[in-house]
């Protein structure tokens, strides 16, 4: 057709003479292989990702925009490590007078704090470190799309 020979095709089973026997067809790579391949080492295992510590490590559902300009918000869940110590600038897991909170922990020579990202909002300042109790230093914040 269109000025070209006729293509033949030998019948199955026979080899590219029509000489009958064993399968001559051979297995051809077609473009180049995925350069990803040399770095799957299986499936994505998010405990070695997010979480330093399994034994010490929890996750916690917050309740309520305080730590919104964070980026924490109502509904998310957030990685908590009760082994990392806490410091000055971190968000943390406190309990406040028998009060469960998320804030961002302030120490300085003025004492200690805890603060929303609200703007305008007052810092928590804290009188007697005995009434405060940080439970755990946050992580990650795992956010549904």
């Amino acid at each position: 057709m269109f000025g070209q020979d006729p293509v033949h095709v030998p019948p199955p089973g026979t080899g590219p003479d029509g000489v009958s026997g064993g399968s001559t067809v051979e297995r051809q790579a077609s473009g180049f292989p995925s350069p990803a391949r040399d770095y799957f080492h299986g499936g994505i295992d998010l405990n070695r990702h997010l979480i330093r510590d399994r034994t010490s490590t929890f996750i916690m559902r917050v309740s309520g925009n305080s730590m919104a300009a964070s980026g924490i918000c109502d509904g998310d869940e957030v990685i908590v490590d009760r082994s990392l110590e806490p410091r000055d600038g971190k968000v943390v897991i406190a309990v406040h007078n028998g009060e469960l909170l998320i804030r961002r922990l302030t120490a300085d020579a003025a004492g200690v704090s805890l603060r929303t990202d609200e703007p305008g909002s007052l810092s928590l300042v804290v009188a007697q470190l005995e009434d405060l109790v940080i439970w755990g230093v946050v992580t990650r914040c795992l956010h549904r799309v």
